[in-house]
């Protein structure tokens, strides 16, 4: 850290100019001048509605229909963005992700405590034709 220079970012503010009379710029009033910003948002990359993963979970995790009603707020985000309504589309592609989350989640789930199941059983069989056998 260098104790010379402040840390701290400096606030934006409207600063006067110096004008000594009427010796300014030619055509402009001699009072004092304010520096004026413009502020400009550009939005880097476009909002995601996360249509694909709907998608995935319509076919390969549909619980509950979750899969369905992530793929209806996806098409719906899509829409809103077409229109213009950024707002609406946020809600919508939120919603959509949510269920996104919830469905992949339920189906992990599923899919873990079928595999552990299966090799329980896998087990129990092998462990039963051992003890028969002999």
């Amino acid at each position: 850290m260098n104790p010379g220079y402040p840390t701290e970012a400096y606030p934006a503010e409207a600063v006067a100019l110096q004008a000594s009379g009427n010796d300014g710029f030619h055509g402009q009033p001699g009072g004092p001048r304010v520096v004026q910003h413009t502020t400009v948002n550009i939005l880097s990359e476009p909002q995601k509605d996360h249509l694909v993963w709907s998608l995935c979970s319509f076919v390969y995790a549909n619980v509950c229909c979750l899969g369905l009603a992530a793929l209806v707020f996806s098409v719906k985000a899509r829409d809103q963005k077409m229109v213009g309504d950024l707002a609406g589309a946020q809600s919508y592609a939120s919603t959509a992700r949510i269920l996104n989350i919830v469905a992949t989640v339920l189906i992990s789930l599923i899919v873990f405590i079928g595999i552990i199941v299966l090799a329980v059983v896998v087990n129990e069989m092998n462990s039963y034709q051992y003890r028969y056998r002999n």
